[in-house]
């Protein structure tokens, strides 16, 4: 396994790991997903340049957009969770509630 595949597979290990474990406030979990899709990204981009196939470009753009669609959805959800219940704190929301 090449130096660059380990980053790029403890990168997405660690940020699994941080959504599964650090779930208190909402913008950590949000930072966590980044930080997959951030990963996913360069591993996708990376790949074609290392099997010196043609260049795939729709697939890592494809995949920046729905990251970029999913950072914005994620923080109009934190606004809003922030705004109805005063903080971002994960114990607060609760399905059952609503």
């Amino acid at each position: 396994m090449s130096p660059l595949h380990l980053s790029f597979y403890s990168a997405f290990t660690l940020s699994c790991l941080g959504l599964a474990f650090h779930r208190t406030h909402l913008i950590s979990a949000l930072l966590c997903l980044e930080s997959m899709m951030l990963s996913m990204y360069m591993a996708l981009s990376t790949w074609p340049i290392e099997n010196q196939t043609p260049s795939p470009t729709l697939m890592p753009i494809l995949m920046l957009a729905f990251s970029a669609c999913e950072a914005g959805t994620g923080l109009a959800m934190l606004v809003a969770s922030t705004r109805t219940h005063g903080s971002d704190h994960l114990h607060n929301l609760n399905l059952l509630q609503c």
